[in-house]
């Protein structure tokens, strides 16, 4: 069975949210100073500390296309030990490794 994309559902039931959240995710996306890598590693980081592996293992491709290193994906979600325990290395290390090996 093919996965369902919650977004694209989102959009299609309930657009004006949908463009709300886009609209904030832009807003974002356009303040600050960091660059395309940081926030990407932050977020693989956030969401492997809360054990979510399909939100890492889709951003994994953006980090790597912003210029993350398998290293520095590898870094950001140990890191996640300290605060989060083991849920993040426990659930997504190795969907992750898996993932940016796959597009070497």
């Amino acid at each position: 069975m093919a996965s369902v994309n919650p977004f694209m559902v989102l959009k299609q039931e309930a657009p004006e949210v949908s463009d709300a959240f886009n609209g904030l995710l832009s807003a974002i996306a356009a303040k600050g100073s960091l660059d395309d890598k940081t926030r990407q590693l932050i977020f693989i980081g956030i969401k492997s500390s809360q054990g979510d592996v399909s939100a890492v293992t889709s951003h994994i491709p953006m980090a790597k296309q912003a210029g993350a290193s398998r290293e520095e994906i590898l870094d950001t979600i140990i890191m996640t030990l300290a605060i989060s325990g083991t849920q993040g290395v426990a659930s997504c290390l190795v969907p992750a490794l898996e993932c940016i090996d796959s597009l070497s």
